[in-house]
């Protein structure tokens, strides 16, 4: 199985210790690196400064919204980067939520799977830089139409940035089980953002749906699966362990979107939580954020994330390894990486 690790989103400023974790992930041979971005710091950047501290391990963005660019723009900037690191890009990308896609953006969010599935289309057209791009689709259009307020002096155009390599690979961040389906469809790999080995049948039969289809890119042997714990935290108080993940969980499942539009809250209640999501949403959705992390169950935590002792995270990571996924993504204290990583693969 293949590792990864996150620098994660940022917040008021950069992570601590990022560059060390890019420099450590290299060293001890990791094989991805991934960065994200919400509505603050951008994926790419962090991306591009710590990665040039690399020479060997795979850059991918977790994800890149696809509201923030158009197709073309993303493509110009992965091509870009796979030129700048010998062909080490990753390329995730994901629609993010309607509060972001339409109050950050100002981009409409309605049909989400088409527009992916419309995006990435031209993602791959130019890419492989075979054609001047043309396209006509529902939510795309290139060249821009007259009637969609085009000077009608537009051409199809084809990079002028040959590639370094004429296929990058795509990764599809997804969580319910229609959006799975399509990565496994259209895409090369799926990031999966909280992942539980209880749900590891449901996940499967996702895969399995999308996999089938006509023109399916892959089959489960060829596709990457990028996902793990949401955190690994070592310390023999497994309760003081899950109360460092709590106002994670409690932010994402109260306060990352809107009530009956949180594909976070929808997570956790098909995972069996359903009662539990609902309060804590609640709580967080009336302020009182403290009473939201004080409602997440330890068994919650657990669920998704691996939590105690080193002899207990050992043997609970057992069962992480028996899924779908294919590359382990290690979220730990970096002074952690490197035995965890060896008991990964």
């Amino acid at each position: 199985m293949r590792t990864s690790v996150s620098a994660g989103y940022w917040s008021a400023g950069p992570p601590p210790g990022a560059p060390e974790l890019f420099e450590t992930a290299e060293r001890i041979g990791i094989d991805q690196m991934w960065t994200a971005e919400a509505y603050g710091s951008d994926a790419w950047t962090p991306l591009a400064w710590w990665g040039s501290r690399t020479e060997r391990i795979q850059l991918g963005t977790a994800v890149s919204q696809i509201s923030a660019r158009p197709p073309v723009t993303l493509a110009m900037t992965a091509m870009t980067m796979d030129h700048l690191t010998g062909g080490r890009v990753l390329l995730g990308v994901g629609t993010s939520n309607p509060q972001v896609v339409e109050g950050w953006y100002g981009q409409p969010y309605p049909r989400p799977l088409e527009r992916t599935r419309e995006y990435i289309d031209i993602l791959r057209k130019v890419i492989a830089r075979g054609e001047p791009v043309a396209y006509d689709g529902k939510h795309y259009q290139l060249p821009l139409p007259a009637e969609k307020g085009g000077t009608g002096l537009g051409k199809p155009l084809r990079s002028i940035l040959h590639p370094y390599r004429d296929e990058i690979p795509v990764y599809l961040g997804a969580e319910g089980p229609k959006n799975v389906a399509l990565a496994a469809e259209i895409a090369d790999g799926w990031n999966v953002i909280f992942f539980s080995p209880a749900m590891n049948d449901f996940y499967a039969k996702a895969l399995d749906e999308g996999f089938g289809r006509p023109g399916a890119r892959h089959t489960r042997d060829t596709f990457d699966v990028v996902g793990g714990p949401l955190a690994i935290i070592i310390d023999d108080d497994t309760e003081r362990a899950a109360d460092f993940i709590r106002p994670t969980l409690a932010l994402y499942i109260g306060g990352m979107g809107a009530r009956g539009v949180n594909f976070h809250y929808e997570v956790f209640a098909r995972l069996g939580y359903e009662a539990q999501a609902r309060r804590i949403q609640d709580f967080y959705l009336a302020g009182d954020k403290k009473s939201a992390i004080a409602a997440v169950p330890t068994q919650l935590v657990e669920d998704v994330a691996l939590v105690g002792s080193w002899a207990k995270v050992a043997d609970e990571l057992q069962r992480w390894k028996q899924t779908v996924l294919t590359t382990f993504s290690l979220n730990c204290d970096p002074r952690y990486l490197e035995k965890l990583a060896a008991l990964v693969s």
